[in-house]
């Protein structure tokens, strides 16, 4: 049951990165998963259980992008830069995962339970806030958590920039110059 749940969940991703969050119903994930009619509400009863359901897939695979990071003992600007840059890379290589919890961020601004899932005290974003902190810290940072969500709106801005398309900006010297900014940084 677990593994339907899953490719209900990644339907649901594509179907929204694909076609928009309005495209996003029972049926037609019924009909992307090439299932009987009724299937995917037999699963999850409501329309805001699927984003639920979608939400809580998009955040496990965030999770897991940050699992393998490994932090020198020792950091400055460029290297901090260049790590930070190589994550953005290696996320942006999952843009449908990207453009649904875009698109969903948008639609559930006004959901504050659907939208913390996504954002603000999401558990996935106390984990981003506490590896900027971590980040700002060890480059010398004084009171790393007032910068930290700064860091993290930056690094959705490159990510942003890259899923959308137009791939402009150059992450790791728009990182470098964001952090040289900091008072304190080395």
């Amino acid at each position: 049951m677990a593994d339907r749940r899953e490719d209900i969940a990644d339907a649901g991703i594509r179907l929204i990165a694909t076609r928009g969050l309005r495209a996003l119903t029972h049926r037609a994930i019924d009909g992307e998963l090439a299932l009987p009619a009724g299937s995917t509400s037999y699963y999850v009863r409501t329309r805001r259980d699927l984003i639920a359901l979608i939400a809580h897939r998009l955040a496990h695979r965030t999770r897991g992008d940050l699992a393998g990071a490994q932090l020198p003992p020792v950091l400055d600007i460029p290297t901090a830069a260049a790590m930070m840059a190589a994550l953005l890379e290696g996320m942006s290589r999952r843009p449908d995962d990207h453009r649904a919890r875009f698109a969903l961020l948008l639609e559930l601004r006004e959901d504050d339970e659907l939208h913390a899932l996504l954002s603000g005290s999401s558990p996935i974003r106390a984990e981003l806030l506490q590896g900027a902190e971590l980040i700002l810290g060890r480059l010398g940072v004084p009171e790393p958590s007032v910068h930290a969500p700064d860091l993290i709106a930056v690094l959705d801005g490159l990510l942003l920039d890259r899923i959308a398309g137009s791939a402009r900006a150059d992450a790791a010297s728009t990182l470098r110059a964001f952090l040289a900014g900091l008072p304190g940084s080395h």
